[in-house]
């Protein structure tokens, strides 16, 4: 949808999710990877790509939350971190399209860690001057929210999409007071700073296309 005539070609294929706690819940991790994979058809919840974008070169990774929620395990984090990395080195402009219920819980403090590994990574690219458009999709949360995801130059959101870190219900439960209408909704962010703009999803590759123009105009 976002690459010019839909093209582009797919980085960091062959990385694989592990199993190195050897969790269980009601069944085994390594099971539920097996079945996301085979109903999906992806080996984690997220894609690298590198195409056009009105002939402007670009990064792109996207979140999957088909694939466990979209969940940010070891393979996420380290896929998200690849995309930077490409983009630092490269000197393009990167998106990343967040859709996820947060770290993955089966990999414990290994999930964890991508918080900071996420971060530094996006850190690097501001200290080069190179662009990150960041787009928050329903829903963002968790430990995605609390780390690259609200780290753009722009933060955009779909509209009524869910965004916060923990869920409406947990905070409720909480501090024991009901939460205003809206709350953790893209317009209610808008409204209150924590966003930039809030686009509909059939724009939104012409706005990106305007804001990637914006950034490199300004870096000529």
């Amino acid at each position: 949808m976002l690459f010019d005539d839909g093209q582009y070609n797919v980085l960091d294929q062959n990385i694989y999710p592990q199993d190195p706690l050897k969790f269980k819940d009601s069944v085994k991790y390594s099971e539920r990877l097996e079945e996301n994979k085979k109903r999906t058809q992806l080996q984690d919840a997220v894609l690298n790509a590198v195409g056009t974008m009105e002939g402007i070169r670009v990064v792109v990774s996207a979140l999957d939350f088909s694939f466990m929620g979209g969940s940010m395990g070891s393979v996420v984090g380290e896929k998200i971190t690849r995309a930077a990395e490409k983009a630092l080195e490269e000197g393009l402009p990167l998106i990343i399209v967040s859709c996820s219920g947060g770290a993955r819980m089966q990999e414990g403090v290994l999930s964890l860690m991508q918080l900071m590994k996420t971060s530094s990574a996006i850190a690097k690219l501001d200290e080069a001057g190179i662009p990150f458009i960041s787009v928050l999709t329903d829903p963002t949360t968790g430990g995605v929210t609390a780390s690259f995801a609200m780290l753009g130059d722009i933060n955009i959101a779909e509209p009524g999409a869910l965004i916060g870190f923990a869920g409406p219900r947990v905070i409720e439960q909480t501090i024991r007071e009901k939460l205003p209408k809206g709350f953790q909704r893209s317009e209610f962010l808008l409204s209150h700073g924590m966003l930039d703009d809030v686009v509909e999803r059939k724009n939104l590759r012409s706005y990106l296309i305007k804001a990637l123009r914006l950034f490199l105009n300004r870096a000529q």
